[in-house]
């Protein structure tokens, strides 16, 4: 069985980004013959707006051409991350969460009755069966810290929409030590298994 593997970008940055160093490295390991890449820098994720809320919360089969098209964008996004077996993303933190690009992402693939529904018993998340990778790379912020706010929030939004088995990949407070957070990054990377 072919694996499929959807690339996220979401650094600004493209020389001397270690989000994208561990992204490319992570791929290397993967090396799945398919993969789907969304590069936020290159290609930027629109903010959601009215017109788009609308055309999401009016019913499939009762949308407009226009509201067809104002969704294109997102229903392609989700596409890929339907087609994906494993769904690695580059995470820099800036100031302590997501940057913009990957929210707006994300915003656009949280979608009601298509990745997610809800039930008597609450939010039920439909993307089952899938991985997920995340390469983090912070300047100060130690991940997992209380002033993290792009880890946990990464990881409850992937689990949400059904993608229960996150794995990080951290090299944080690259300002402080970054000697040491990249021999950890390289250790963390070197036990990663994606034969699974």
């Amino acid at each position: 069985m072919t694996m499929t593997v959807l690339r996220i970008d979401a650094s600004a940055r493209k020389t001397g980004s270690i989000s994208r160093d561990l992204t490319d490295r992570i791929l290397a390991k993967a090396a799945a013959p398919t993969i789907i890449t969304r590069d936020l820098a290159d290609t930027p994720v629109p903010q959601v707006d009215e017109t788009w809320i609308g055309a999401n919360f009016t019913p499939a089969d009762d949308r407009t051409a226009a509201q067809k098209d104002t969704l294109a964008l997102s229903d392609a996004l989700v596409a890929d991350v339907k087609a994906a077996d494993t769904i690695v993303i580059g995470l820099p933190i800036y100031n302590f969460g997501v940057p913009s690009a990957l929210k707006a992402w994300i915003d656009m693939i949280a979608r009601a009755g298509v990745t997610f529904r809800y039930t008597e018993t609450g939010p039920e998340g439909l993307l089952t069966g899938k991985r997920a990778i995340v390469a983090v790379a912070s300047g100060g912020t130690k991940a997992g810290s209380e002033i993290d706010f792009a880890t946990g929030y990464i990881r409850h939004v992937l689990g949400f929409i059904g993608i229960t088995d996150v794995t990080f990949v951290t090299a944080d407070q690259l300002m402080i030590d970054a000697d040491a957070t990249m021999k950890s990054a390289n250790a963390q990377l070197e036990a990663l298994d994606l034969a699974a």
